[in-house]
């Protein structure tokens, strides 16, 4: 569906990043420091911007610029609008075979339509959103699900193998926003799940750690029990333990269960499980307690236990 134009790609070397937040600014540390690359980086939080250009990167002072300058690209922006809006810049300076690599998690339907618009300037658009969370984008472990043309794989690979432990290769442009949205509603429920059991143990008399140990040796063991569990204490590294500060945000996962709804209504799809995860988080987005901290806040939030501080 979408030409390869790798063959006119320029030898610049440069490579940039657009998106310096939470999950962007790590993964672009991890290009300076562990892929030694030269960078060329633009965010509009110029302390997010300063802190790369400390580590070595350089500067840009718009999205236009970085494209201009270099023939690989990867962006990290927080939705669709944001995509949409970052790539009408860099596609009026980009040049023929120029790759860019999406890392974002949109629509599967506007990966698609970047792509085309990437084709018709003779450039390469792969979507590549990530797992992992924060942690994993600190330490370069995260894994990338990538939608885009498989003979461009191995020249996503060579930026991608610096942030992350795992690539997959998912198919069209497209299917890596698939793989990501399937995977964040299951992130979703059962981050809910283990929150309402947790809780549930906790009225009936049982240590929330003493359940999540005997979870995690039994049948009920999962990611969110047992690498992010949502009840202060139990794993002192996660956000749980820290306030609910940090990690992956209440209105991102209310975002990413959104696009599953869309997904499934689109296909006909039933997911009832997905429906309610969606409506749980969009509450939680709603009160200004739970909106800004890690969606790992469902347990405060189901538990009604004064669990986040009063920052008022």
């Amino acid at each position: 569906m979408f030409r390869c134009f790798s063959s006119i790609r320029s030898a610049s070397g440069k490579v940039g990043f657009i998106g310096l937040g939470n999950m962007g600014g790590p993964m672009a540390m991890n290009l300076v420091k562990k892929g030694e690359m030269d960078l060329l980086v633009f965010d509009v939080n110029q302390e997010s911007v300063d802190k790369l250009a400390s580590a070595g990167a350089t500067a840009a002072a718009e999205p236009a610029e970085v494209a201009a300058e270099c023939d690989r690209v990867v962006t990290m922006l927080p939705n669709s609008p944001h995509v949409e809006s970052v790539y009408s810049s860099l596609l009026t300076t980009a040049s023929p075979g120029t790759l860019f690599l999406d890392c974002s998690t949109i629509d599967p339907a506007v990966a698609q339509k970047m792509a085309l618009l990437c084709a018709e300037k003779r450039t390469i658009f792969m979507d590549c959103p990530v797992s992992g969370g924060v942690g994993a984008a600190t330490a370069g472990t995260l894994s990338f699900m990538v939608g885009g043309p498989s003979d461009e794989m191995e020249a996503a690979k060579s930026v991608l193998e610096f942030m992350g432990a795992k690539v997959f290769p998912c198919g069209d442009v497209g299917t890596g926003q698939v793989a990501k949205i399937c995977n964040n509603m299951m992130l979703g429920i059962s981050m809910l799940g283990i929150s309402e059991t947790l809780n549930l143990g906790n009225r009936l008399g049982l240590d929330p750690a003493v359940l999540s140990q005997i979870i995690n040796a039994a049948s009920g063991r999962c990611w969110s029990s047992d690498t992010y569990n949502p009840v202060p204490g139990v794993i002192e590294t996660v956000p749980s333990s820290n306030g609910y500060k940090g990690g992956f945000g209440t209105t991102l996962m209310t975002k990413d269960l959104g696009l599953a709804q869309d997904a499934a209504t689109a296909s006909q799809s039933p997911i009832p499980l997905g429906s309610i995860a969606h409506q749980t988080y969009r509450q939680m987005s709603s009160n200004p307690k739970f909106a800004d901290k890690d969606f790992s806040s469902a347990y405060a939030f189901l538990s009604e236990e004064k669990l986040i501080p009063d920052e008022s």
